[in-house]
C-alpha cells in the first residue's frame, strides 16, 4: 500500500442503479464522452438502454470524488463505465474512455488504467527511494 493514501472502492454502475450481477453492456457508436454529450447510449445484451444509470453512476461517483478532494483514480480497464484507454463493444476493444471515467477527467482526475496498477506503483517507489 502507498503511505498517507486512502483508497474508496466504489462501482459507479452500482451507484447509478444497476444490480450486481448485471448483464453485460457496452457503448454504442462512440465513447463515454460521446455518452455524457448526449451522442451515444449505453445497451445492456438484452438490449435495454441503460444510459441513464451510467450517467447517475457517473455523476456520483464524481460527487464522491469531489468531496474527498480526490486527484487521482483507479480505474477498470475496458469497462463502459471505468475504460481508460480502452472499452469493450461485445468481443471488440476500442480506444476510448468509458462513461465515468470520461467525466472524472473533464474534472482533471488522473486516471490510472488497472492494468498499469503494478507498473506505476514500482515506478513511484523506484523514483521515491
Amino acid at each position: 500500500m502507498i503511505p498517507d493514501t486512502i483508497f474508496i472502492p466504489l462501482c459507479p454502475e452500482q451507484l447509478g442503479g444497476l444490480s450486481t450481477p448485471r448483464f453485460p453492456a457496452h457503448i454504442n457508436n462512440g465513447s463515454g464522452i460521446d455518452v455524457l454529450n448526449g451522442h451515444a447510449r449505453v445497451i445492456d445484451s438484452t438490449g435495454d438502454d441503460v444510459t441513464e444509470h451510467f450517467l447517475r453512476g457517473a455523476k456520483e461517483a464524481k460527487k464522491i470524488a469531489q468531496l474527498m478532494r480526490i486527484d487521482t483514480a483507479i480505474m477498470k480497464e475496458k469497462s463502459p463505465s471505468c475504460g481508460v484507454n480502452y472499452i469493450k463493444r461485445g468481443d471488440v476493444l476500442i480506444n476510448g474512455m468509458g462513461v465515468t471515467s470520461a467525466l472524472l477527467h473533464s474534472v482533471d482526475i488522473k486516471l490510472i488504467s488497472s492494468e498499469k496498477v503494478t507498473e506505476d506503483y514500482v515506478r513511484y517507489y523506484h523514483h521515491r527511494k
